[in-house]
């Protein structure tokens, strides 16, 4: 298969991560003989260094010309403590999922059974959590009209949402539960919010065209409480704009680090993959630096593309790593590895994954990735 595909490496650590996440893809061209064309733009913080916009024109073309986006990570400090700043690097990613469409963010969040014990949370608790939160991603409240008062007192951010866009986010979340364990979970405020009370009328609606779908519905508190009580028990969650953006954080806990979880943006005519992780400025550099969940990103890319037994080998590649303990120090303070070995010894594995290896574990306590 041939992909255009374009890196959008952006802000703090999204360069580093971003890098060895495209190694792991030109392992699977080796292995698979595919033809990945890679073409990079500048996004967020560097580009309004250069052009004074957080989205230049020439990287929203490319976007549009590829056939998916890798992203890295956006933000920037400067602009984050300044609260006067009329332009900011967090612009850039919104714009970008407007005008591509990408009104569907997905956000799988599974336990490693070798990371159990990384996990803040009991193993008794996390054990067997496997769920994908749907986020509308184009809507609501971050995209409302805004205002502030002449003084500068009184703000207000409106949360906006048609029966259109809940509809056509509500049949991807259906039809992902149709093909999981068949349960269905909407995550709302409607006993307080006009907005909520649209999306549950509209997905209860939906929801009898998939029968075989469990529906049941939660207020956005009790299921921040329950994500972190009993995760286990959720299939598919779906979810407006903001609730999904919160959620999804929190859910990262449960695997130990935000650095293990990859996401789409999907729409009608495009897909962008990212790590669901900031920019991280402080790790910027160093090498330290978790690579997988840019790497699992990547991974998402190629099932998008029905690139099964390839984005397989990714994953099978990353579990070899954490079962050999080649991981960056969020997960191992004690590691001999940063982030470019950890992500070089994952695309060795793509490579590979299809042989009977067996891996030197001597060398890799030496902090080298023989294979023999």
């Amino acid at each position: 298969m041939k992909l255009k595909i374009a890196l959008l490496p952006g802000d703090g650590i999204g360069p580093e991560v971003l890098s060895q996440a495209v190694k792991c893809l030109e392992a699977v061209e080796e292995s698979f003989n595919h033809q990945f064309a890679f073409k990079e733009a500048p996004v967020g913080a560097v580009a309004i260094d250069v052009t004074g916009d957080p989205l230049p024109e020439q990287t929203l073309e490319l976007c549009h010309e590829a056939d998916a986006v890798l992203f890295g990570a956006i933000g920037d400090p400067k602009y984050d403590n300044d609260p006067k700043a009329k332009v900011r690097p967090e612009q850039g990613l919104l714009k970008l999922r407007k005008e591509l469409g990408l009104y569907t963010n997905i956000r799988p969040v599974k336990v490693f059974p070798t990371l159990m014990d990384q996990s803040p949370l009991k193993k008794e608790i996390i054990s067997g959590t496997d769920f994908t939160i749907y986020r509308e991603l184009t809507g609501g409240i971050y995209f409302g009209e805004k205002r502030i008062s002449d003084d500068g007192t009184v703000a207000s951010d409106l949360c906006e949402y048609s029966e259109k866009e809940i509809s056509r986010i509500a049949h991807l979340a259906f039809k992902a539960a149709k093909n999981r364990n068949q349960k269905l979970t909407l995550v709302d405020k409607a006993n307080v919010l006009e907005s909520s009370r649209l999306w549950r009328k509209v997905v209860a609606k939906i929801g009898e065209s998939y029968p075989e779908v469990a529906l049941d519905f939660l207020f956005v508190d009790n299921a921040a409480m329950q994500i972190i009580l009993n995760p286990s028990q959720f299939d598919v969650i779906l979810t407006e704009n903001m609730f999904g953006d919160i959620l999804s954080d929190e859910a990262s806990v449960i695997g130990g680090s935000i650095g293990l979880l990859a996401s789409a943006s999907v729409g009608d005519a495009a897909a962008l993959f990212e790590p669901i992780h900031g920019s991280f400025p402080q790790a910027k550099g160093k090498n330290i630096a978790n690579p997988v969940a840019s790497i699992l990103s990547a991974a998402m890319l190629l099932e998008h593309f029905q690139l099964f037994e390839e984005a397989m080998a990714v994953r099978e590649a990353v579990s070899k790593a954490l079962e050999k303990g080649v991981v960056t120090p969020d997960l191992n303070p004690n590691t001999k590895y940063g982030t470019s070995h950890v992500g070089g010894f994952i695309a060795d594995n793509v490579v590979d994954s299809h042989d009977d290896l067996n891996m030197n574990d001597e060398n890799i306590g030496l902090g080298k990735s023989t294979i023999i």
